[in-house]
């Protein structure tokens, strides 16, 4: 297996290398989860996982950064990879950033899931098809295939898009209601190679909690926020502290402007102190503990342009 797959330095817990205790046929590969903005890959991978690290959206290009998420069963370790949608409408440093990560991440995995939402294929599916690499197995899910009126139309349209390249396999799924998800966990497994597992049984994500709380933060202010907030504004964890149980965060909400600081703290700090709540509440839940979080909102101009930048708030 290629296990040169770039990602964060950020594991929490020891990888079990050894194979002491891993079954004969055991199978452990990276799965990567492609597809133009906004069809279902956060949601994807949350749900074959069985918990949230991934952030989902409305808003287009929410996900900026490769995210590791881990299924261990008795006999596979399935290891998926959600990429920020390709980007092609602004060209500034965060894109171009975002767009190389996309790339290294296909060439280094072992199985590609190409994700498209039933009935819809455009140019924008186009231009993620053309980048996919031959030599990978691709499988071609068709996300929200529940919500086809016309159940008849939905093998047409797979035809379709399975005319445009050679597909592994096709699978129709609906990550929402969880329909067809654990075929297509078969499916994939049929593709991983032979290998002991790179994480415990219990890890699922490769990502500290430093980096899962700026995640959730950031997924409450474009699901609160909708299209009224531009998608350069970014989360920063200022200080992350643990005593015993509790967890003390302070965040930092960095904008552009300052007419978008005004959005986001809301009539009276309404709305901030909406995105502090469930963003807690949220943690709460991940964490499997308490959480103190305070919030402040911060003007920083040109972050998305400046490479160095880039860096410094985590985007490689």
């Amino acid at each position: 297996m290629n296990t040169e797959l770039p990602h964060d330095d950020h594991h929490d817990s020891d990888a079990t290398g050894s194979t002491g205790g891993t079954p004969e046929n055991f199978r452990c590969g990276y799965i990567a989860i492609v597809g133009r903005p906004n069809v279902g890959k956060s949601t994807l991978m949350n749900v074959l996982i069985g918990a949230k690290v991934s952030i989902t959206s409305r808003k287009a290009q929410t996900t900026r950064h490769r995210i590791t998420g881990i299924q261990t069963h008795d006999d596979a370790q399935y290891i998926y990879v959600d990429t920020p949608g390709f980007q092609t409408r602004h060209a500034n440093a965060l894109n171009k950033t975002l767009n190389k990560t996309v790339s290294n991440t296909l060439t280094a995995s072992d199985v590609v899931l190409f994700l498209v939402e039933a009935g819809t294929f455009g140019p924008a599916d186009q231009q993620v098809l053309d980048l996919l690499p031959k030599n990978v197995p691709v499988i071609l899910v068709i996300n929200k295939s529940d919500r086809m009126k016309d159940k008849a139309t939905l093998m047409p349209f797979a035809q379709k898009v399975a005319s445009l390249r050679d597909f592994t396999a096709i699978v129709p799924v609906s990550a929402k209601l969880r329909f067809q998800v654990d075929a297509l966990e078969r499916e994939i497994r049929n593709h991983l190679p032979e290998n002991p597992p790179v994480f415990g049984p219990d890890d699922i994500t490769d990502r500290s909690e430093k980096f899962l709380a700026a995640e959730i933060v950031r997924e409450k202010v474009f699901r609160l926020l909708g299209d009224e907030l531009p998608y350069t504004s970014t989360v920063l964890i200022e200080q992350f502290q643990q005593e015993g149980n509790l967890r003390r965060i302070f965040a930092a909400i960095l904008v552009e402007r300052d007419t978008h600081k005004s959005m986001i703290i809301g009539n009276k700090g309404a709305r901030l102190k909406e995105i502090s709540t469930q963003s807690r509440l949220d943690m709460e839940k991940l964490f499997g503990g308490p959480v103190y979080l305070e919030i402040w909102v911060k003007v920083k101009s040109g972050w998305a342009d400046n490479e160095a930048g880039l860096r410094a708030y985590g985007y490689e």
